[in-house]
């Protein structure tokens, strides 16, 4: 009975990724900057193009709010299925003033600062708590397009690749992605719990305008 549920847990986090594992026609992960290793690659496109993020997002375009919208791919290249942990997954940057870490938004948080312009602060160092404004029909709306957008499925079955965005507040420093690195720290396979070595996405290769 044992074995039995841990079949079914595998299955049905399987019907959770699956929604996402369609890449998109004319995407080349090898192109992007990516971090590939034990059976796995992660690779990242930053939208730091206006036009590009404004096609792409309409009306819930954080990108002139000084958010950044990254789109990551994750790749399981095995024969097992791979659980990541997005709870721990940042945005790096060494600067001259030192290391800073940046946590990715949810993209409730992302539509009320869409909404509502005046509430983005600075780079966001903690994820909770937030406060947020009460929800309004705006805001609503906007959740509405951002969060199928969003990566949100954290088991990989084999062979297959899901993809969505991560939402991280600059502040308008736009000019300091290059300086990026997006860090993935916890990853196992399933069900062994095998840890894999983290990942380093390094964005030195994006040209901001």
């Amino acid at each position: 009975m044992k074995s039995l549920a841990i079949v079914m847990g595998i299955l049905i986090a399987f019907s959770c990724a699956f929604a996402q594992t369609d890449k998109p026609a004319g995407t080349s992960l090898k192109v992007l900057a990516h971090d590939r290793h034990d059976g796995m690659m992660i690779s990242a496109d930053p939208y730091v193009e206006p036009e590009r993020a404004k096609e792409k997002f309409g009306k819930a375009n954080p990108l002139p709010l000084g958010i950044l919208p990254l789109e990551v791919f994750i790749l399981n290249e095995s024969t097992q299925p791979i659980r990541v942990n997005l709870e721990t997954v940042q945005l790096e940057f060494q600067l001259d003033s030192g290391r800073e870490q940046v946590d990715w938004l949810r993209p409730e948080q992302v539509a009320n600062f869409v909404a509502h312009p005046k509430g983005v602060a600075g780079p966001t160092t903690r994820r909770f708590p937030v406060l947020l404004p009460g929800r309004d029909s705006k805001t609503e709306t906007l959740t509405g397009i951002l969060r199928p957008l969003a990566l949100d499925a954290d088991v990989i079955p084999p062979r297959s690749t899901v993809h969505g965005f991560l939402y991280f507040n600059l502040s308008r420093h736009m000019a300091i992605v290059p300086k990026g690195t997006l860090y993935v720290p916890d990853a196992v396979k399933v069900p062994t719990k095998e840890p894999l070595m983290f990942f380093e996405v390094h964005l030195d290769s994006v040209t901001t305008p």
